[in-house]
Order: structure tokens, then C-alpha cells, then sequence
């Protein structure tokens, strides 16, 4: 018998570690610019707080002022001023982030295979249709959610070390700049992207066209909790005219009639009133209300806000392989 019919069969690989080993030597240059995204993103918020310290003998007070203290008047280095300035946008990176990614998964590692046909290459190879989703899906899950923590971790260390000074501007935990960045939003709006690429890229099987679709997906979702975020936690109301808070997220105010309703303010700007507290009880305003959220809301709205982009990540990967079976069995 030769030595040919001695050799042991070849047994196809465990799991999804084969079509995950192939799916990394593919896409391994694209892998290495995501790493080299991250170290980028952590040197320049690194380098921001570092600029802030050595600026700091030029500062004469506590609060970063440069001028004399308590004559009213603030003014902060350039090197705290530029950094409140890029911080206040990482939020926004961190959206701008998970859309690439989405746009990625459902364009050159998804949608080019199937538009191409290269994927049958790998069904030929003990691969199951839903194998090759799978690792397309596994590996990046992967890195997505160990870099996105990474990056969420540093951002919130050097946010925090800023958003301190009670003079920072645009750094509140509410803005919309600033919110998707400080938890748990970030990896789920990334594993949201992911999913959503996914699903376009199989259900259109077209690279362009599975990409345009995913970012219009994205960015209505993305658009969608940035106007009504505030609504995902009940908020606190205040009675009365002297409400003050520097670290609250305000929502809305006014005043109360007798019988509960709520007059706000911008109705009288938009009629044109000059007095507006007068225009207020004109229309049977008797007490004045503001409704906001505390600080310590920031946790339960980013909890609430995860979990919504979770699910829908979870639907989206389960329509996909619905999607894919249906076509390939």
C-alpha cells in the first residue's frame, strides 16, 4: 500500500477556530490599522492630559485660572482650553467608530464574499454557511469589545480629570458629544454596528449598496437616542424658582397651573412676550417647576440605553442567520 493510502484523513477543523485562523491571515492589514486606531486614541487623550499638567505652573488658581483669583474673571491655559475643546467630541468618535465598523463588517468581510462568490470556497471546505457567519461575527465581537472598553476606560479617565474644573465648558455627562463615550453605550453601539452589517450584507449581497445601508441604519439609530435620551430614565422635579445645579441635565421648565398642566417658558418666547414670567401667569401659572435629571441618573440611562442596543444587536444577528439559512441552507 502506498504512501499516499496510509495517510490519515485531514479532519476539518473544531469549531470555528479554522474559518477564524483564515478569516485573520485575510483581513490581518485591517486588524493592525484597528489596533493602530486604538493606540492613537489613547496617545492623544494621554498626551491631552499630560499638556494640561505642564501648563499648569502658568495657572494661579485652583481653577485653572490664569488671571488674578476672585476678580471675576476666568481664563484657562490654551493646553486646558484645547483639551476641553477634543474631549468634549469623543463621544461623537466613538459613534463615528462603531459606524466604520459596521460599514466594514458589511462591506469587504461580509457582502464582497458573497457578491463575488469567493465564499463557496469555503463551503467546499467542511465550512457550514453558518460556521462562516459565525467567525465573521465571533472575531470581531471580540476585538470590538476588548478595544472599545480600552478606549472607553481611558477616555473616562482623562474626562473625568477635566469635567472636575467647575469652569470646564461642554463636558457635562449629558451632552450628546460626550454621553456614548463615559460606559457601557460605546461596546454595545459597536456590537450593534457589527450585527446590523452583517444583516445587510446578507439580505442585499451587494458591497456598496450593503454599506450605504448599514451607515443610514446607524446613523437613524444613533440619530434617534440622541434627541430622546432624556426619556429613557423618569425625571426629578424641582418646585420653585431657585434651582441651581451645575452637574444636572436640564430638561424642561416653567410653571404649574392649579390644576397640574405645565406652562413652559418657550411658549412665551415664541409669542413674543417680553415679561415672560407675567406672560407665565397670564395663561394660570401659579408655581414654578423645572424638570431635570441628577447626576446620579447617568448610570440607570446608560444601563437602559445598552440593553435597548443589545437587543437589537441580538435581533439583527438572529435575522442573519435567518436570512442566510433561508438562502443557503
Amino acid at each position: 500500500m502506498s504512501a499516499i493510502g496510509l495517510r490519515a484523513p485531514v479532519a476539518p477543523a473544531a469549531g470555528l477556530r479554522g474559518p477564524i485562523r483564515v478569516l485573520l491571515r485575510q483581513h490581518r492589514r485591517s486588524v493592525w490599522a484597528a489596533g493602530a486606531l486604538l493606540v492613537l486614541g489613547i496617545a492623544i487623550v494621554v498626551g491631552l492630559r499630560i499638556r494640561v499638567a505642564v501648563a499648569s505652573s502658568d495657572e494661579l488658581c485652583a481653577d485653572g485660572d490664569i488671571t488674578r483669583c476672585g476678580d471675576g474673571s476666568y481664563m484657562p491655559t490654551s493646553a486646558r482650553a484645547a483639551a476641553e475643546g477634543y474631549l468634549s467630541g469623543g463621544g461623537t468618535v466613538v459613534l463615528l467608530l462603531a459606524a466604520l465598523i459596521g460599514v466594514f463588517v458589511a462591506g469587504p468581510l461580509i457582502a464582497r464574499e458573497l457578491e463575488s462568490g469567493t465564499f463557496r470556497l469555503a463551503w467546499a471546505q467542511s465550512v457550514s454557511p453558518a460556521q462562516w457567519l459565525a467567525a465573521r461575527l465571533a472575531l470581531p465581537a471580540a476585538l470590538v469589545t476588548a478595544g472599545m472598553t480600552v478606549l472607553v476606560l481611558v477616555y473616562r479617565w482623562g474626562w473625568s480629570g477635566m469635567q472636575s474644573n467647575p469652569h470646564a465648558s461642554g463636558l457635562g455627562w449629558y451632552e450628546n458629544g460626550i454621553h456614548p463615550a463615559l460606559g457601557p453605550t460605546a461596546v454595545a453601539y459597536a456590537l450593534l454596528a457589527l450585527a446590523v452589517g452583517a444583516l445587510c450584507a446578507v439580505a442585499v449581497r451587494r458591497t456598496v449598496l450593503s454599506m450605504s445601508l448599514t451607515a443610514l441604519v446607524l446613523g437613524t439609530v444613533m440619530l434617534g437616542f440622541g434627541k430622546r435620551r432624556y426619556e429613557l430614565w423618569p425625571t426629578v422635579r424641582f418646585l420653585g424658582n431657585d434651582w441651581s445645579s451645575s452637574n444636572a441635565w436640564h430638561i424642561e421648565s416653567g410653571m404649574l397651573t392649579a390644576s397640574g398642566k405645565k406652562i413652559y417658558w418657550q411658549d412665551c418666547f415664541r409669542a413674543g412676550a417680553e415679561d415672560t414670567a407675567n406672560c407665565l401667569r397670564n395663561q394660570g401659572g401659579i408655581t414654578y417647576f423645572t424638570d431635570y435629571h441628577p447626576a446620579s441618573h447617568f448610570w440607570p440611562i446608560q444601563l437602559v440605553e445598552t440593553g435597548i442596543l443589545l437587543a437589537l444587536a441580538a435581533l439583527a444577528v438572529a435575522l442573519a442567520f435567518r436570512v442566510l439559512r433561508r438562502r443557503h441552507g
